[in-house]
C-alpha cells in the first residue's frame, strides 16, 4: 500500500493494515516535524510532490522491499501541504515474520524514499523565511545559494 494524502496520518490504522498472523514483527517508522533545526526554530513544514512520479516510485520500492526481504504487509504514506510541528509527514510500515528483516526494511524503505521519490520538503522559520530542502541538497532563499 502506498499512498500520498493531504490528510493527518493515521497510525494505527498503518498498523492495522500490515499485521498478519504469519508476521512477529511490525516496525512503524514515523518521520514528524520537529520545532529546532539546529538553533532555527521551525514554525511549520510544506511538502510537495510530483505525484504520478512518486506514487511510482513508491509502488516500486515496496516492490523491491518485498523481493529483498520476506516482508508480508508493507505500507508507506507521504503526507502533502502543510504539516504542523509534532505531526507526522512520512510514515513506513512492515511486517515480517523475525524482527530483523522487519527493522532493515523499513529502514531500506525510508532511506530510499527519502532519496528517490520527488517529494520535496519546504522549512518554513518563525524568522520569517524559508528553505527548501532535500537531503544532501538544501537551497536558502534567504542566502539565495546551494548549501
Amino acid at each position: 500500500m502506498v499512498e500520498l494524502t493531504d490528510q493527518p496520518i493515521n497510525t494505527d490504522q498503518i498498523t492495522a493494515t500490515v499485521t498478519s498472523p504469519n508476521c512477529g514483527a511490525v516496525v512503524l517508522f514515523l518521520g514528524t516535524t520537529r520545532q529546532f533545526t539546529d538553533s532555527r526554530e521551525t514554525v511549520t513544514l510544506s511538502y510537495t510532490a510530483y505525484a504520478p512520479m512518486a506514487q511510482s516510485q513508491m509502488e516500486k520500492l515496496e516492490a523491491q522491499a518485498k523481493a529483498r526481504w520476506p516482508v508480508d504487509g508493507c505500507a508507506m504514506i507521504h503526507r502533502l501541504g502543510e504539516v504542523p510541528i509534532g505531526e507526522a509527514s512520512v510514515a513506513v510500515a512492515v511486517s515480517t515474520p523475525h524482527r530483523r528483516d522487519a527493522f532493515e526494511a523499513a529502514s531500506w524503505l525510508m532511506d530510499r524514499l527519502k532519496e528517490l521519490v520527488p517529494v520535496w520538503k519546504k522549512e518554513h522559520w518563525a524568522t520569517g523565511g524559508t528553505d527548501w530542502v532535500h537531503p544532501g541538497l538544501v537551497q536558502s532563499s534567504e542566502e539565495n545559494r546551494l548549501q
